[in-house]
């Protein structure tokens, strides 16, 4: 549908309580077949992805954290999300006009569900590897009914109360309305028309604000008191720039980096109606196909597939870091206080002020960039994204990708141990974090990688009981820094340094 774009002023999220009534889902006694066993991915597995060969530490600890899940079981349910998407895909296609919605089920999504309206379409599913769902109406059908929907209810945030949130419950098969006030809610809607049936109007107090306080991830700065996370680092044409909130500024605003340094400028924003922008930066920044949040745990963006729901989505921003829930539902709608977003994706991470414009990624794949939401990181919440897809699209954008960006692939990632992230000037990063055992004297060697303009240090440092000591160093400014040192038994481990600029490292060493 026609999107609005509107520019808006600067904003920021008060914490905001969340109680939200209980949503049915369709439950179902798992066959033998689903009662898939909770393993790690195999080496055959692991290898189709190069994703699974050295997770990001941090990440899979967020997924363990937040969605309860021990750290083979977080593996394992990345490696169902990524072997069935294409399965998903496959059947959308064939289904066509009769695809009634998809969601994954279980904790470590062993059942991908694919809705239809039509039960001779039963074989076809289960033999792709999917669940059958005969459901009565199709997506289709019930994105018009949200469409219907957004139009009777106000937009105004004085209003909102009789829904500020909407959207399409797939595993409901229904279109859901959330409002402070559902006798009033209700009654505006079957004035209007509206099928009662197809629309369920649900008691909630969830009340949704912007997120406000070049990797994606990490803060920039606009003006004096305005901070945000960046999305995604992007081109158009040959401009690099990157993508984040379009509530985090206006077109023509001046942004600083991470740094402190001049970064670049809002070409493009557009909020409320949408919550998207593209800042262009100048020729000091370089875009990097990653996501961070200036502590470690970098990702490779790979692509942009959109995640089904029920998928487990992370999302990194400078306020909290990493946090990670799952796809609650995909076009949403949602009334801030300055006005309606359309088409937005509500999810089960938590995030706070700060982390507006940050990145939402599903294993590789880029998804959106954070809009707002109710709640904070102590308690839970709920929180919402602009899918990247709209983005790119609307601003005739190149997403950075491994594709379109080389990633460093030299001779420190040939070590037997690899560690990847990201520092800011002044930033330290220690691996591994608890350091390595060796009961031998031997040689330890290391290798550095910096991306040029980037000063990284490497130093060898060895536990003598109360501190740790460094023993070797290589400080010279260098693509590729190396140590070699010959140590007596003991605990070791290594720290890299960013003395001046930043950017990503790459970390190969050896132990005896």
């Amino acid at each position: 549908m026609p999107r609005r774009h509107v520019l808006a002023t600067n904003c920021l999220l008060g914490a905001a309580a969340l109680a939200l009534a209980a949503t049915p889902t369709l439950a179902q006694p798992r066959t033998e077949a689903e009662a898939a066993v909770v393993r790690p991915p195999t080496e055959e597995e692991a290898s189709a992805t190069s994703f699974f060969r050295n997770p990001p530490p941090q990440l899979v600890e967020a997924l363990q954290r937040d969605l309860s899940l021990s750290r083979s079981q977080a593996l394992t349910r990345l490696a169902n999300e990524e072997r069935l998407t294409p399965v998903e895909q496959e059947l959308r296609h064939k289904l066509g006009s009769r695809f009634g919605g998809s969601w994954f089920a279980g904790n470590i999504s062993h059942v991908l569900v694919v809705a239809t309206t039509d039960p001779a379409d039963i074989p076809m599913i289960t033999e792709a590897g999917a669940r059958p769902e005969v459901v009565h109406r199709s997506l289709a059908e019930l994105e018009a009914i949200k469409a219907r929907v957004d139009t009777t209810l106000p937009r105004d945030a004085g209003e909102a109360k009789k829904g500020k949130v909407r959207y399409v419950g797939v595993r409901t098969n229904d279109v859901i309305v959330l409002s402070a006030d559902p006798v009033d809610t209700q009654a505006s809607l079957e004035a209007s028309g509206v099928d009662p049936v197809a629309v369920r109007v649900v008691s909630s107090t969830e009340a949704p604000k912007p997120l406000f306080d070049l990797v994606g991830g990490e803060p920039y700065y606009v003006g004096k008191t305005g901070r945000c996370s960046v999305g995604f680092p992007a081109f158009k044409g040959t401009q690099k720039g990157f993508i984040t909130a379009g509530h985090c500024g206006k077109t023509g605003q001046v942004t600083i980096g991470s740094n402190r340094a001049p970064q670049g400028v809002f070409a493009d924003s557009s909020f409320p109606g949408n919550d998207y922008a593209w800042v262009s930066v100048n020729a000091e920044w370089t875009p990097k196909p990653l996501v961070s949040n200036g502590t470690g745990g970098v990702v490779n963006i790979r692509g942009a597939e959109p995640a089904i729901e029920g998928a487990a989505v992370c999302r990194s921003g400078y306020t909290t870091g990493w946090h990670c829930g799952t796809v609650l539902q995909r076009n949403a709608s949602v009334t801030y206080p300055q006005g309606t977003v359309l088409e937005v994706v509500r999810t089960s991470v938590c995030a706070e002020p700060g982390d507006s414009g940050g990145s939402f990624i599903a294993i590789d794949q880029a998804q959106g960039v954070t809009s707002g939401g109710s709640g904070d990181c102590a308690s839970g919440g709920i929180t919402y994204f602009q899918p990247i897809g709209e983005i790119l699209t609307a601003y005739g954008l190149t997403l950075a990708t491994t594709t379109t960006t080389p990633i460093y692939t030299g001779v420190c990632t040939t070590y037997p141990n690899v560690f990847t992230g990201a520092l800011n000037s002044s930033q330290s990063a220690y691996h591994p974090e608890k350091g390595y055992r060796t009961t031998v004297t031997g040689l330890h060697t290391g290798c550095l990688h910096s991306d040029p303009g980037a000063q990284d240090a490497l130093y060898l440092q060895k536990w003598d009981g109360r501190t740790w000591q460094t023993v070797a160093s290589a400080e010279d400014v260098v693509a590729d820094e190396k140590i070699s040192y010959t140590g007596a038994p003991g605990t070791y481990r290594y720290r890299v340094f960013a003395s001046g600029g930043s950017g990503p490292y790459t970390l190969g060493y050896r132990t005896p």
